[in-house]
């Protein structure tokens, strides 16, 4: 996976972590993670935030003894790195760590605080279109979604963007912020999709 990749990888998880999508947050850190060789110095920064939203998702569950012991993994994993880097504030994460390790039961009594990206909170709209397709494609694995779908719906969008303004990137931008009529417009992007692909359909070896 390229730079370019992993940084969109990066943000997607953190707007989904700050959306309270703890557990969909992983996926696109995962996506970032198991593409990285064991040595590469960005292999504990995605190992820790997964290990992080996994111990928020199961003390949100009340599942006390997974959270901890998923926080004492990312507390391992976040330990060695600098304050900051690749833009995310290492420390304020090993302080939220230690702080859940510590008394898991706190998410009960108070919000997680979010997450930051080169000093922003970041939210869905923050998000390139690249960031964007990650987000919804692990929305749309989370509540059960077509995610062929969305998947070929980020494929236009980039393909619309060369020209300006793409129906398929509002419309995955509204997938993940519009929660409430996130069935009607997935329907939207369905058939959306469809048309376009039977396009595709019609040009298919015309030229062989």
């Amino acid at each position: 996976m390229a730079v370019d990749d992993d940084t969109a990888a990066l943000r997607a998880g953190v707007a989904l972590f700050n959306a309270g999508e703890y557990h969909a947050a992983h996926d696109p850190w995962e996506t970032a993670w198991l593409a990285l060789p064991d040595d590469d110095p960005d292999e504990p920064l995605f190992h820790g935030l997964i290990q992080f939203t996994a111990a928020v998702h199961h003390a949100r569950g009340r599942n006390w003894t997974g959270a901890v012991g998923l926080a004492a993994g990312a507390r391992d994993y976040l330990g060695p790195l600098p304050d900051r880097h690749r833009g995310v504030d290492v420390a304020a994460v090993r302080d939220a760590v230690r702080a859940l390790e510590a008394d898991p039961e706190r998410v009960e009594r108070a919000p997680t605080a979010p997450l930051t990206h080169d000093g922003d909170e970041l939210g869905y709209a923050d998000l390139s279109l690249q960031a964007a397709a990650a987000a919804a494609d692990a929305v749309a694995a989370e509540y059960g979604y077509d995610e062929d779908v969305v998947a070929d719906a980020a494929r236009y969008a980039e393909l619309e963007s060369e020209r300006g303004r793409s129906r398929y990137a509002a419309l995955l931008f509204d997938f993940l912020t519009e929660e409430a009529g996130r069935s009607f417009i997935h329907g939207r992007l369905t058939d959306l999709v469809a048309q376009r692909r039977r396009k595709e359909e019609d040009v298919t070896g015309l030229f062989d």
